[in-house]
């Protein structure tokens, strides 16, 4: 039996604060760090400057690329970079030149109906779990956040289909989703309370249903709204790049996307690095409780190594596809740069330390997750057929890096890229055998269960 530690107070005492003060005035860089940082934000004082200049945005396997698109103040980046890998499949088909995009405020649109109708589901699922429970809390914490996965956004174009961006452009609230995800977000909780009420009340789960398809019909209003109103049907004709006119007429979102972009999708994995040791390599995971369109694809990821993952991105690169990879963005990143980079910066040389943990226990502690979704559209690959770095489309419009384009070293991928989504005929057979095992449940707030 372990013996009690007795422990003193921990409070923080004016002789162990003067031990700081001492310390902190003993080195004058300390106090260099402090004048700089005070005037000037630390990612500009940490810059490694002779890093910097060696940014170099050449590569050795790079794609046809289109101009960056622009997410603006959404948090859509999963939808972007999945629909950039959909828009050059449907310009090969119709012949267009650059610039073609399909409608991210379609998808999103019908992404907030379905979460909404998620959510109530849940509700209904866990009418009975106490107020307060972290269940409950996890439930009402965010109910239409713009973010998503990558099997969410194929249930989505599995039921509902693409369309042009010119069919149903962007609106301010599209581009802009603070307000109305707030509006709509309190409506929802509303809803969670009074459906939870009306079964306290003995109502029926019939007289329950009745009441949730109500509320959807107001969720459906108001996305209306806002969004503006998608279509069931449209008509489509377009000038080709080498000016030939073609009309088809009336076309179904689903049957705009069979025709022109096609990709069967259930061909398609979704490989993650997740090296905490409790979980296993070459199994699948998913998410209680996560997803988007009920009825729709389950959220599942194959755990793999570092060399496989990498390894099927890259065959996938040279069979001239791009890739949607999932990633901590925010991590040792220069925007204007463009560049993710672990030695860009150094904070050691600014505070006298720095972060020092394995991407495991990051991924245990809370200092990591994939916060961001991007396309890989090129690698750079040495003399021993290694990845030296990868070129990256983002969705942050062409402002920063080259042109919108950014560039990833592959040492930063090892710490801090997360999933990646490619051909099964790109993955070893072995390693696909895990397809056929039940997947493991992880909790809902694990962090693979984090949304890009």
């Amino acid at each position: 039996m372990s013996e009690t530690v007795v422990r003193a107070t921990g409070e923080l005492g004016p002789e162990q604060i003067a031990t700081f003060q001492s310390a902190f005035e003993r080195d004058p860089r300390h106090r260099q760090s402090m004048n700089a940082v005070c005037t000037t934000p630390v990612g500009k004082v940490a810059l490694n400057r002779r890093r910097a200049a060696l940014v170099d945005n050449s590569f050795s396997l790079h794609l046809p690329e289109n101009p960056a698109t622009a997410q603006k103040g959404s948090g859509r980046c999963w939808m972007f970079a999945a629909l950039n890998t959909f828009r050059t499949k449907a310009q090969q088909t119709m012949n267009l030149a650059e610039g073609f995009e399909l409608s991210q405020n379609f998808t999103m649109f019908y992404d907030k109906l379905e979460k909404a109708n998620h959510f109530l589901e849940n509700i209904l699922k866990t009418l009975d779990e106490p107020i307060g429970s972290r269940l409950l809390a996890w439930l009402l914490a965010s109910p239409i956040e713009d973010g998503g996965q990558w099997d969410m956004f194929v249930s989505l174009i599995e039921k509902y289909g693409v369309v042009p961006k010119s069919v149903m452009p962007e609106t301010e609230s599209s581009s802009s989703t603070g307000q109305m995800n707030g509006r709509i977000t309190g409506k929802l909780r509303e809803y969670a309370c009074t459906l939870r009420s009306a079964h306290e009340a003995g109502k029926t789960i019939e007289d329950l249903e009745k009441m949730k398809s109500d509320q959807m019909s107001e969720v459906y209003r108001m996305l209306c709204i806002h969004l503006g109103e998608p279509p069931s049907r449209f008509d489509w004709q377009w000038r080709d790049k080498d000016k030939l006119f073609h009309r088809v007429g009336s076309l179904t979102p689903k049957e705009f996307y069979s025709r022109y972009v096609g990709y069967d999708l259930s061909e398609m994995v979704c490989l993650i690095h997740d090296p905490r040791p409790q979980h296993e390599l070459n199994r699948t995971y998913t998410v209680k409780f996560l997803g988007n369109v009920v009825g729709g694809r389950q959220i599942e990821y194959l755990n793999v190594d570092l060399e496989t993952i990498k390894q099927s991105a890259i065959k996938q690169i040279q069979s001239g596809e791009s890739v949607w990879f999932g990633c901590d963005v925010g991590q040792y990143l220069e925007r204007e740069l463009g560049t993710m980079d672990l030695d860009m910066f150094d904070y050691r040389l600014v505070y006298g330390t720095d972060v020092s943990m394995s991407k495991a226990a990051r991924l245990q502690y809370g200092h990591s997750q994939m916060t961001h979704a991007m396309v890989f559209t090129g690698v750079d690959i040495d003399e021993d057929g290694k990845p030296r770095k990868w070129r990256v489309e983002n969705s942050w419009s062409d402002a920063h890096g080259d042109k919108g384009f950014f560039q990833m070293t592959d040492s930063w991928f090892d710490e801090f890229t997360y999933e990646v989504v490619v051909h099964k005929n790109h993955v070893p057979g072995d390693v696909l055998r895990a397809l056929d095992l039940a997947p493991i449940e992880l909790e809902p707030w694990d962090p693979m269960g984090s949304l890009a």
